[in-house]
């Protein structure tokens, strides 16, 4: 028995949660190191002391062992805010729980976890987003994305840009589904863009690895004194307001916060934590997930009702292998924008390089694509044309290991992929009367691209 209270002991001191524990009249009987960190006490002053010699003004409302000891009913994960003994503000979530022998109370449990490090994040968060934000809204001070800027001609791609005009014109909540590196973001862009609110701010935030209480603040603001002395600040719902808030990888958000979410979209107002006014707000809401929604549902991890409630209209965005008849397009878009961010003159990607790039599986979609791109550009000199040279090795192997590719076959396929091509430039150039500029356009490229391909082929011009 003595060594079983001795190894009670121990796993006490160990944990990082602060434990206190009282008898039915309210007197400590186990108070942990951590809680003593808490608090800024030590283990002799609290051991065997009544709750109100300690602290005098703790009362029902605002200690929850008191409450639970006055009512025999736990409290689960419960904020509190107070000066400890140290006179340093702490921020703690609370779980306090009765203990009962048979029917009888005979105490009380309260394990406690110091968040002060998380609130204290939270005001630098709120502090930093309400510097930016009146430079992000400015038209003229950030890139936002238009319809006109997204890439490709499959018809899975161009279904999903129809149903993004669509909700454009409308005020009703989207929900965006695709997998990471699809371009989610882009899209929720040009919805904002494109509608009646784009004089607005759009505000993005992504829900994934954010703590629950970190997540919920920086979305609702905190009023005065909530905790470690929060200020009044507005969160994201404020801060968008009239505008469009984009809530990514919605699906990982904690359930408890979703039915709070919930209930902003059903009546359209807001409570900072730790405020009592109810604050009105409108704000269109675009959701995204890079899970399937219903499956998400089905699994427990996306509230049955915010589903239905986001789901006003569904904007799936392919996956890259869904759509290869785009990646041309998608390469040469991208070789123009670090042309012109890096000061370069690439034309193209080499033969040999397409037929991998249109035959790689792609789990990392566009991004992944993108980033490739950019790789190579960063080795590329003064060529024109980007090869397998200009990827680092084990992008090479990568790309090798998942395309497929019979490498004896390269020579043969390259001179199919080229007669294909050459028999296209010929009769789009032609039917151009000669315009290299129309005749760039219809294929999709970039007029020097299509001024090296022509001399490639030794069409005339």
């Amino acid at each position: 028995m003595q060594l079983e209270t001795l190894a009670s002991g121990i796993i006490l001191d160990s944990i990082e949660e602060g434990v206190h524990i009282v008898d039915a009249r309210g007197f400590t009987v186990v108070y942990n190191r951590s809680m003593a960190k808490i608090e800024g006490l030590s283990q002799d002053q609290v051991m065997g002391r009544h709750l109100l010699d300690l602290f005098p003004g703790w009362t029902r409302e605002n200690s929850t062992l008191l409450t639970v000891l006055a009512t025999g009913k736990e409290i689960i994960s419960l904020e509190q805010s107070y000066l400890n003994f140290q006179g340093k503000h702490i921020t703690t979530v609370n779980t306090t729980r009765p203990i009962y022998d048979g029917e009888r109370l005979i105490g009380a449990i309260e394990v406690a976890r110091n968040t002060t490090a998380v609130a204290t994040m939270t005001e630098e968060i709120l502090d930093l987003r309400a510097q930016l934000n009146p430079v992000q809204t400015s038209a003229s001070a950030i890139k936002r994305y238009h319809f006109d800027e997204l890439t490709g001609k499959s018809a899975l791609y161009l279904e999903a840009v129809k149903l993004a005009k669509q909700a454009a014109k409308s005020d009703s909540n989207v929900l965006i589904h695709g997998d990471t590196g699809t371009g989610k973001e882009l899209f929720a862009q040009s919805i904002h863009s494109a509608s009646t609110r784009k004089e607005a701010p759009f505000i993005a935030q992504n829900c994934a690895a954010i703590p629950e209480t970190l997540l919920e603040s920086l979305l609702f603001g905190t009023a005065k004194g909530s905790f470690t002395g929060a200020e009044n600040r507005p969160g994201l719902f404020e801060q968008a307001g009239g505008g469009t808030l984009f809530l990514d990888e919605i699906n990982n958000m904690p359930l408890a916060l979703q039915a709070k979410i919930l209930r902003v979209l059903q009546e359209n107002y807001i409570r900072r934590v730790g405020g009592s006014k109810d604050i009105p707000i409108d704000v269109r809401i675009i959701a995204a997930s890079n899970e399937d929604p219903e499956q998400l549902v089905s699994e427990g991890q996306l509230r049955k009702d915010l589903y239905y409630r986001l789901n006003v209209i569904n904007i799936r965005i392919p996956r890259l292998n869904e759509r290869r008849d785009d990646i041309p397009l998608l390469v040469d878009a991208f070789i123009r924008e670090y042309n012109a961010r890096m000061h370069k003159d690439v034309w193209m990607i080499s033969t040999e390089l397409m037929d991998i790039f249109m035959r790689y599986e792609w789990i990392g979609n566009i991004r992944e694509l993108k980033n490739y791109v950019e790789s190579a550009m960063n080795f590329i000199t003064d060529e024109h044309v980007i090869g397998k040279e200009h990827l680092p090795r084990h992008v090479i192997e990568r790309l090798a290991q998942r395309s497929d590719i019979e490498v004896a076959d390269v020579s043969d396929l390259d001179a199919h992929l080229s007669a294909i091509e050459r028999d296209i430039l010929e009769q789009t150039f032609e039917k151009f009367g000669g315009n290299v500029t129309q005749a760039a356009n219809r294929l999709g490229l970039s007029r020097q691209n299509l001024q090296y391909k022509l001399k490639k082929y030794h069409i005339a011009k």
